[in-house]
């Protein structure tokens, strides 16, 4: 599971390991700039990540800003409150490609007007799918090997 976090919204998205796939999952507000805990307590039990993935905003040149510590504050949160991994991932440019995606499929007829919650939520796939293309798979194992 992953979250591009912001102030404002929050977008989540779900993957699977196995096949490095990621899709959109739901965008949560931030009551009061806050994360809405109740919300992701019912992601986390609905779907049982094995680990998670938070975006960490910089600037284009690396340099931090307050956001940056926000979303490291929320990453070490969410790893505390759900007892789980949690990889900080830099989110340059993943809002920018995650319109970008929305573009070419409204283009295409696939999809309708695109609005702020859906590339929060599709910034937050492009994340995943960029951290799910960074781990190695899971081998399987030599079956002509003898235990």
């Amino acid at each position: 599971m992953s979250f591009d976090y912001g102030t404002r919204r929050t977008g989540v998205a779900v993957g699977q390991r196995i096949t490095g796939t990621a899709r959109p999952l739901t965008t949560l507000g931030m009551p009061g700039g806050q994360p809405d805990w109740p919300a992701i307590d019912r992601l986390m039990r609905d779907w049982a990540p094995s680990d998670v993935v938070v975006g960490r905003p910089t600037r284009m040149d690396g340099s931090v800003t307050p956001l940056t510590t926000a979303a490291e504050g929320f990453a070490a949160a969410l790893g505390r409150r759900y007892d789980l991994p949690v990889s900080l991932i830099d989110e340059r440019l993943s809002s920018r490609e995650a319109e970008t995606e929305l573009r070419r499929q409204r283009g295409d007829g696939s999809r309708g007007p695109i609005r702020k919650p859906d590339i929060d939520q599709e910034a937050a796939a492009v994340l995943l799918r960029d951290y799910l293309a960074s781990i190695p798979l899971p081998s399987a194992p030599n079956r002509s090997e003898t235990p």
